[in-house]
């Protein structure tokens, strides 16, 4: 059984100021999910789940129906697709939206949306941000190897050098795992940039230390994710304690990182960390779309992809 792709495309980039899931950033206009779908197939997977809204849903689907006609999964059968959208009435029934809310409820709750077309192991990446083709390998042999387990999920960390922006700084989740390498917490650290001297700071939001100084080889995430499919089920009942206390404030969001502490505090599964020695870029804030731009470009050149890629 070929693991599943579960894009999270629902969120419009509001720093950026456009919808950066359709944004044309390859030499031939290749989206930046374009080139995860490439190297997800080339990694073995065999279906994609678009989590999307309905107000550009019908544009997805057209997109990808166009573009996507003639690829094959690597045994030469037809890649799968399928749009599931995320709205905010998408909650419990016995719980009443409040008027207020105008965010969706996050990235967890996306991942639920999926729930009932997803039956085997999958993996969890946001549509916006380029991964690299070393982490969907190691990502599509974790879900090959965890075809009949349950409980034992696992997270792509990447290094935090790897992961910075030259316009900006950046928040990120820093993780921290045991000596059998399984997470143990992840601690979302802000305004993280590098000095003049290649020193990497960030103010730790757990602590409230202000810029610290942080190791530029520690893991952190990038919401790259492998889940067996019991994680529905686990997180759908911790989406409803979840709305139990929070169902009136209108911005709280259930993220993935929460889902998966409270499983593993819960003593109800593991994840395992796992490093990639890849680079992962994307658009956070407009200025990056030249560089972005010309990192494709640049693997073009080096044949890495083929252009056009589809």
């Amino acid at each position: 059984m070929k693991p599943t792709l579960l894009v999270l495309a629902a969120g419009m980039g509001s720093r950026y100021g456009g919808l950066k899931q359709m944004d044309g950033l390859g030499p031939h206009g290749e989206t930046i999910i374009d080139y995860s779908i490439h190297d997800a197939v080339e990694a073995g997977f065999g279906k994609v789940v678009y989590i999307v809204r309905e107000y550009f849903k019908a544009d997805m689907e057209k997109a990808v129906n166009e573009k996507y006609a003639g690829v094959k999964t690597m045994d030469g059968e037809p890649l799968e697709f399928v749009f599931v959208t995320q709205e905010l009435d998408k909650i419990p029934g016995r719980f009443t939206l409040n008027p207020e809310r105008q965010k969706p409820w996050g990235t967890a709750h996306a991942v639920l949306m999926a729930k009932d077309v997803i039956h085997e192991p999958f993996a969890v990446i946001n549509g916006d941000d380029f991964y690299g083709k070393e982490s969907f390998r190691i990502l599509g042999d974790w879900c090959r190897t965890h075809a009949d387990t349950e409980g034992q999920y696992c997270i792509i960390g990447f290094e935090l050098d790897n992961t910075l922006s030259e316009n900006g700084t950046v928040s990120r989740g820093i993780c921290s795992y045991d000596t059998t390498g399984n997470l143990t917490d992840i601690a979302e650290h802000l305004n993280i940039g590098k000095e003049a001297d290649g020193i990497v700071y960030g103010d730790n939001s757990v602590n409230g230390e202000k810029h610290v100084t942080l190791d530029a080889k520690a893991l952190c995430s990038m919401n790259m994710w492998g889940f067996t499919p019991d994680y529905f089920a686990k997180s759908a009942a911790i989406f409803e304690k979840f709305l139990e206390a929070n169902i009136d404030e209108p911005k709280k969001e259930y993220y993935i990182p929460y889902a998966v502490d409270n499983i593993i505090k819960g003593s109800e599964g593991a994840c395992e960390v796992l490093s990639t020695p890849s680079r992962w870029f994307g658009v956070t804030f407009k200025e990056d779309r030249p560089g972005v731009v010309a990192k494709f470009a640049e693997l073009v050149e080096q044949g890495i992809y083929p252009s056009p890629l589809y």
